[in-house]
């Protein structure tokens, strides 16, 4: 098949999923083509399957803020005609299938019938598309959609209950390559980053202030004063400020590192004995699947997907929202003793094999294949 993946080309879990997908397909055989306003960051080769088109927004006195709805569904247009591509698959519902209906709207005028295909992350659904200026135009775009994905059973939930939806929704979560994963590094050179006798701990995200990262702060603070160990923070956000001043208060400064984005998010895993998640929601928890795939144990908040993903008592633990006392808790049960950090290690990578990319793509292609066939009339 041909197929067009249109997503945001960040750091966000939204990207990283389209992205790694488009890999996975272009794997299958599948000839595979990104457009977005810059080449997403996970997309590190091109092949001859992988093609990356850039949508340009040509600045006008006239606009205040530039069309980038209009330019992409233009530019889909063109290469819908150009690369003769089959499926359209759009991740977000605003802006991204917004923007695909207007180009379906304007190949059907060519007689070019494609089916879309949009996946629901999450922010799309909960933060923007809720807000009454926006929730017509999510409504519709889900509603016009020729196939409706969400990346768990609670984001699908949320959709029904905050919109009017009539289309069915297929939860089809997010996905990661295990063994991959699991062989990255060979040496992870721990010895950078701690002493022997200290356990490492992790968070990555956005540090927004819906990921509760000060209170990956305080959990740590709780731990560091039971256990010698040492945390990393990675990735940028409006809260880092606030994480780095309660550094300072607790006087916990040196032993906590801010490394920013990182393309080295593997090899921060490698050396990790456990990573926190208390976020204030989370539509499915990518980055504690990542964590758990590379054999690191996720002490996380209960809300959203998280629970589908981490296995309160196996794949580590799961607490309210802003219960940080006992997420330290459960925390210093993981990493009191060598045995217990092994067991939890081991079980978090068996958890996560229910979301390898072996099983999860072919769900995928089997949508695309329905949606082409139902375009065809067949």
């Amino acid at each position: 098949m041909k197929i067009a993946i249109v997503c945001y080309p960040t750091f966000g879990g939204s990207g990283v999923v389209a992205t790694e997908l488009g890999l996975a397909l272009a794997e299958h055989g599948h000839e595979i083509h990104f457009i977005t306003y810059k080449q997403p960051v996970r997309l590190e080769l091109l092949s001859k399957n992988i093609h990356f088109h850039e949508v340009s927004v040509p600045e006008y006195p006239l606009f205040h803020f530039q069309p980038y709805e209009l330019a992409l569904s233009s530019k889909l247009v063109d290469m819908v005609k150009l690369h003769k591509i089959e499926v359209l698959h759009v991740h977000y519902a605003i802006p991204h299938a917004y923007a695909g209906y207007m180009a379906k709207k304007m190949l059907a005028e060519e007689n070019i019938h494609i089916p879309m295909v949009t996946t629901l992350h999450g922010t799309d659904i909960t933060l923007v598309g809720s807000h009454p200026f926006y929730k017509p135009a999510v409504t519709f775009s889900i509603n016009n959609s020729d196939v409706v994905t969400s990346v768990s059973q609670s984001l699908k939930e949320d959709t029904l209950h905050l919109f009017d939806i009539r289309k069915e929704i297929h939860v089809v979560p997010n996905f990661i390559e295990i063994p991959k994963k699991i062989n990255s590094y060979t040496d992870c050179q721990r010895e950078l980053m701690a002493l022997p006798e200290e356990r490492i701990i992790s968070h990555i995200s956005n540090l927004r202030k819906v990921k509760r990262v000060t209170d990956v702060i305080e959990i740590f603070d709780r731990i560091q004063n039971k256990i010698p160990s040492k945390l990393i923070m990675v990735g940028e956000g409006p809260e880092r400020e606030a994480c780095e001043q309660l550094c300072m208060e607790k006087g916990i400064e040196e032993k906590v590192l801010f490394v920013g984005n990182s393309n080295e998010v593997d090899k921060i895993l490698c050396f990790t004995d456990l990573f926190l998640l208390p976020s204030e929601k989370e539509s499915f928890g990518l980055a504690a699947l990542e964590a758990m795939a590379c054999g690191v144990p996720v002490v996380s908040s209960n809300t959203g997907g998280l629970p589908e993903v981490n296995i309160d008592g196996v794949s580590g633990f799961l607490s309210d929202v802003g219960n940080v006392a006992e997420m330290a808790e459960n925390a210093l049960k993981i990493l009191s003793s060598d045995e217990n950090l092994n067991k939890f290690k081991k079980q978090a990578v068996e958890a996560a094999m229910v979301f390898d990319t072996d099983k999860i793509v072919p769900l995928y292609e089997n949508l695309y294949k329905e949606a082409i066939l139902q375009k065809q009339g067949k």
